[in-house]
């Protein structure tokens, strides 16, 4: 009979998501960035020193600092709900109704299982129903909820629910494609492999409209 902690392995091991929703705590913010960073500075520090580390070498001495503050600034800042871009949108004035697409937006995140890196790509697009959102703000959803431990499932359907509510359409699209360092660089370690995870809606849920928005993604920009 699997116990708990191999149950949880097997979750960890096999990139399943046990919730839709970032899983966070209801005291998630209530002590301050700059408090979070003292805090998990003595984690990383005691990391390290369990690890045999000299962290009185001038190498070392500041790692425990800076990964704190990379944790609570940088990688999982997207935590953060006053970080969240505020999606601008405008009257589609100039009437333009077909599809539009946003590809190869650069994805950095990291797997909630591992905390590794995940890398690649995510490609956007929707269909306007008399708004239009601004293009970078396109990137910024996505970097917004890429900053923080993720699965790539979860992810995708983030982004596409946040257009959707900017935009007030179903007529919205995602498709990621990502390599984890959790599979290319430990485990199976297997470095050719990569992640691909999609989410259709409204009119995307159609074959043929599917279709052109993958045809489009397949186009090489040259520029």
């Amino acid at each position: 009979m699997i116990n708990n902690e191999e149950f949880q392995d097997e979750i960890g091991n096999n990139h399943i998501s046990t919730n839709a929703k970032n899983p966070l705590r209801e005291d998630a913010f209530d002590i301050s960035d700059d408090e979070k960073i003292e805090k998990i500075k003595k984690h990383v520090h005691n990391i390290l020193e369990t690890l045999g580390m000299d962290l009185t070498d001038d190498s070392l001495k500041g790692t425990p600092n800076r990964v704190a503050k990379m944790f609570v600034k940088e990688i999982f800042g997207g935590l953060n709900p006053n970080k969240k871009p505020k999606a601008s949108t405008f009257d589609n004035n100039y009437k333009y109704g077909e599809m539009l697409v946003e590809k190869n937006i650069i994805v950095y995140s990291t797997c909630e299982h591992h905390l590794l890196p995940i890398i690649g790509r995510a490609h956007v697009a929707y269909i306007s129903n008399g708004t239009v959102i601004g293009l970078s703000k396109m990137n910024r959803i996505v970097e917004y909820y890429a900053k923080r431990p993720q699965v790539q499932e979860r992810l995708t359907m983030q982004i596409v629910q946040e257009l959707q509510v900017a935009l007030g359409t179903e007529d919205v699209a995602c498709v990621i494609d990502a390599k984890h360092l959790c599979v290319n660089s430990r485990g199976i370690s297997d470095i050719e492999s990569s992640t691909v995870t999609s989410e259709f809606g409204g009119k995307f849920k159609d074959a043929q409209t599917r279709r052109e928005f993958l045809d489009y993604i397949k186009l090489e920009t040259k520029f």
